[in-house]
Order: C-alpha cells, then sequence, then structure tokens
C-alpha cells in the first residue's frame, strides 16, 4: 500500500560538498508521486532534521544543491519537497492549496532516514516556503521549531502587494480575492495561528519589496495575541535578498536557535 510519506526511489544527486551526500528522492503524498532533495552529513552520527520549503513557484525558486548542503554542513539532515507538478513529479502546484501535503508528508521521509533524530524535526522556509511551513506546523504536533525567512504569511495579502503574480495567482488558485475569497482564506494559515505549538523565529529585511516586511508583522501578531513563542530578527538594511558572507552568517546563527529550541 502507498502510504503518505513512503519513500518509492531515491537517487544521488551531484554534491557541491564532498563532506554532503545529496540524493532525489521520489515519495508518495496525497495519491501522488513527488519529488524532492535530501542532504545529509557523510560523516557517522545521529542529526537533527530540517524540513526546507522553498519559495517561488514551478521553475521559479527551485531548491538549490548549494544551500541544501549549506544547511547539512550544519550538522543535519535536511529535506526539501520540490512540490507536486515539478521536476516531473506529479500533479500540479498549488501555491499553498493542496501542495500544502507534500510539506506535511515530506516530514515522514524525514524522520525514515537512519541519521536523523526523529523527535528534532524543524522547518525552515524562504518566501512563498513561509505559508507552506505554516502550514507544516499547524498541521503536524512533532514540529520543534519553524523558522520563516523573508516568509509569505497571508496570500490575500500577497495578491495585492505583488501586482505580477495577479496573473499566476488567478490561474492557480482560481479567481480573485473578491470573487473567490474562500480559495484565498483556507490558504491563509493565519486564522489557525492557535493550533501552532512549535517554537517560530522570523527573519525579514524591512527593505524587501517581494515579500513586504508588513507580511511579517501580520504573523508576529497572530502569534503574540495567542501567546506562542516567538522571535524576530528583523534586518533595517537588507531586501528579499541578502549578500551571501551575511547570508551565511545568518544561517549558521538559525541553526544554533534551532538546536535550543524545546530543550
Amino acid at each position: 500500500m502507498r502510504s503518505d510519506g513512503m519513500v518509492g526511489s531515491r537517487r544521488l544527486y551531484p554534491s557541491p560538498n564532498p563532506h554532503v551526500r545529496l540524493e532525489e528522492v521520489v515519495y508518495w503524498s496525497d495519491g501522488l508521486k513527488v519529488k524532492g532533495l535530501l542532504a545529509e552529513p557523510i560523516a557517522d552520527g545521529q542529526y537533527e532534521g530540517i524540513i526546507y520549503l522553498r519559495g517561488g513557484i514551478q521553475h521559479v525558486g527551485m531548491v538549490r544543491p548549494a544551500r541544501m548542503a549549506q544547511l547539512a554542513s550544519n550538522g543535519f539532515v535536511v529535506f526539501a519537497p520540490y512540490y507536486r507538478g515539478n521536476r516531473g513529479g506529479e500533479g500540479r502546484d498549488e501555491f499553498a492549496g493542496d501542495d500544502r501535503l507534500d510539506a506535511v508528508n515530506a516530514v515522514d521521509v524525514l524522520k525514515q532516514q537512519p541519521k536523523t533524530i526523529a523527535d528534532r524535526i524543524h522547518l525552515m522556509a524562504f518566501s512563498r516556503g513561509g505559508i507552506m511551513a505554516l502550514w507544516t506546523a499547524i498541521l503536524r504536533e512533532d514540529i520543534t521549531s519553524m523558522v520563516t525567512w523573508a516568509g509569505v504569511s497571508d496570500v490575500v495579502f500577497t495578491y495585492h502587494e505583488r501586482v505580477d503574480l495577479r496573473r499566476m495567482m488567478r490561474r492557480v488558485i482560481g479567481g480573485t480575492p473578491n470573487n473567490n475569497p474562500d480559495a484565498y482564506r483556507e490558504r491563509t494559515a493565519l486564522f489557525r495561528i492557535n493550533e501552532l505549538d512549535a517554537s517560530v523565529l522570523i527573519i525579514h529585511g524591512k527593505l524587501d519589496e517581494h515579500v513586504s516586511v508588513e507580511q511579517a508583522r501580520l504573523l508576529e501578531n497572530a502569534l503574540r495575541e495567542h501567546s506562542k513563542d516567538y522571535e524576530t530578527w528583523y534586518f533595517p538594511e537588507y531586501t528579499h535578498y541578502i549578500p551571501p558572507v551575511k547570508n551565511a552568517e545568518i544561517v549558521r546563527e538559525l541553526c544554533d536557535w534551532m538546536r535550543r529550541q524545546g530543550k
């Protein structure tokens, strides 16, 4: 029986780091074969796990091996779903519709890896991945912490602030927030923040024009309203993208933050 999170096949994937092993994994999610990238340190040991939730849609914002290797080299087993309909996976990318289950079921893929400490699973999300991470943390009870970096928290807000994405969102989601409000509302996790138990770290550049800092503020306000455990790292000088040296520094710091959570 093909159950959610079951691995169908895997193949070695070229790694940019000699100390990190990469594999492309095909797994089952909601009756579909979905692909993702797995990274783990080659050194023997047991490591905490990270589900990395990419931004963008389709080929835009695709999972980068360099980012995966970077996270794994900080001492984690990392799995990043491509989301359905991408890189030959079945189904259709729905921008936080039913494809949110691909993130939810990716947790089971990660927990099956022999080097993963199964009760120490974290989420790290970038941009569109933010809304995927929120849903994963809401729908699962086994997430230790969540990092949302320049993350989307409200799909309706995204529609209004990103004029360049409206055509895609009308096509993928169906209509607009005005003529199809339910389709947009059901994608917005802020209404169910009360169900989230993981510690949350919000990272955002205040000059971000792709996902405005207001999205971070919306999430922060919702977490505060429900007395959730959260922390914010706002950077007044940065946009959606942070220069490589500073980016690597933040990655090291957020990895240390993850390790401290729930202990």
